[in-house]
């Protein structure tokens, strides 16, 4: 059914309290959002009485009863093991910032429907109308019955890691926070590949992170996980350092596994000879500190819709250039991970996504086109239909192997 017969214009002139809109014969964007972008649809039949009392009373007393006797079936017997909860309170919206959790019902109806198109998992958008961590918690765990897995969506940091953290201890499903993993992986997947492509090892790079929030966090964890040879993560003051006295408890934590070179001072000192760029910050970095930079360097500009680095400015200096826009080559693009690590999860009921199973999905996503690689191609297209498939069987495998696959 068409979303303006179940969901009429409500910016008519033709009652009392209309609201206006945006005219949407000049805006797509606001044709398209109109109505949402999803809706529910049954899997069984109902059309008569039989199909009645098979789909609701009295025939589904019988199949509450079995899982009251035995609380497994429950994964057998509803959605709940094919069903993730994207959740938020709306606090960092793509590049809005705190817009509220009305307003970021659109990008979460976005995920919702990209869980769907490239892993094929379905999912329910849910934003919170509270920003308190505990609260938040509280919530989630109240509602987790329902759900096989949690997608964390667009929450500041630092809450978002302590949010994370919690849910991960009170829960024995998967909980993944997006802006953090999906980005880490991603970006993982697609470094292994550039520097495959100029001749390198991981081991070899020094990267510099543009980006103390929850991706740039993130990044940093990953990319020591799989062996990279130095990394250091800058905020705006400059690196994060351990001579420095004005660290969140989450900076203070990544001056232990980060910066061996023991660099202090701005972002444009750290550049000087690193091999790796890695922007998830926003802002500008000067032409001048680009050049600074090793030979055959790589650059990952991701911010949007303004790249930290311009393309076109990356492109002299760099032997491999990525971006997060989808209309330049190497997109760093979440779909290519969150979709397919929540489906092999689900798939053998994880207990958890483990820092094994992040890994798994990187490679799987970069062995993808390994046999293709050029310095436009480092990474998958998110409309490659071997992704999903790849890191799907990836995660799952990864979790049997660390035994916190329940089937």
């Amino acid at each position: 059914m068409a979303a303006e017969i179940v969901n009429p214009r409500s910016d008519s002139n033709t009652g009392a309290g209309s609201v206006s809109a945006p005219d949407e014969y000049f805006d797509p964007a606001f044709a398209l959002h109109r109505g949402g972008k999803m809706a529910i649809q049954a899997t069984v039949p109902v059309r008569d009485k039989d199909d009645l009392s098979l789909a609701y009373t009295p025939g589904v007393a019988k199949v509450c009863s079995a899982i009251a006797d035995q609380p497994d079936l429950v994964h057998d017997y509803t959605w709940k093991s094919q069903v993730v909860a994207v959740v938020t309170d709306g606090t960092a919206v793509l590049g809005l910032g705190d817009i509220g959790p009305e307003a970021s019902l659109p990008v979460m109806e976005g995920k919702a429907i990209l869980f769907k198109q490239f892993g094929g998992v379905d999912a329910v958008p849910i934003a919170l109308g509270t920003t308190d961590a505990d609260e938040i918690v509280e919530t989630v765990v109240r509602m987790a019955p329902s759900f096989g897995g949690i997608n964390l969506e667009d929450i500041s940091a630092p809450r978002c890691f302590e949010i994370e953290r919690k849910l991960k201890e009170r829960l024995d499903i998967p909980v993944f926070h997006d802006d953090q993993h999906g980005t880490a992986v991603v970006t993982l997947a697609a470094l292994r590949n550039a520097a495959k492509l100029t001749n390198r090892s991981l081991g070899q790079l020094r990267a510099v992170i543009s980006g103390a929030g929850a991706a740039g966090v993130a990044i940093a964890k990953i990319l020591v996980e799989a062996g990279i040879g130095d990394v250091a993560v800058c905020d705006r003051k400059g690196v994060v350092s351990a001579d420095r006295n004005d660290l969140t408890d989450v900076k203070r934590e990544v001056t232990g596994f980060t910066n061996k070179a023991n660099l202090t001072g701005s972002l444009e000192v750290a550049l000087d000879g690193a091999d790796v760029f890695i922007g998830v910050s926003g802002g500008t970095v000067p032409e001048s500190a680009v050049a600074t930079m090793a030979k055959d360097s790589m650059i990952f500009a991701m911010a949007n819709p303004n790249p930290e680095i311009h393309p076109d400015v990356a492109h002299k200096y760099a032997a491999v250039v990525a971006t997060g826009r989808s209309d330049y080559p190497n997109q760093i693009n979440n779909v290519l991970a969150f979709p397919g690590i929540f489906a092999g999860a689900l798939q053998v009921r994880a207990s958890q996504i483990s820092e094994g199973m992040k890994l798994a999905a990187a490679e799987a996503l970069a062995a993808v086109v390994a046999d293709e690689l050029s310095a436009e191609c480092v990474i998958p297209s998110p409309f490659d239909e071997r992704v999903a498939p790849a890191v799907t069987a990836a995660v799952a495998a990864a979790a049997r192997a660390e035994g916190i696959a329940r089937r």
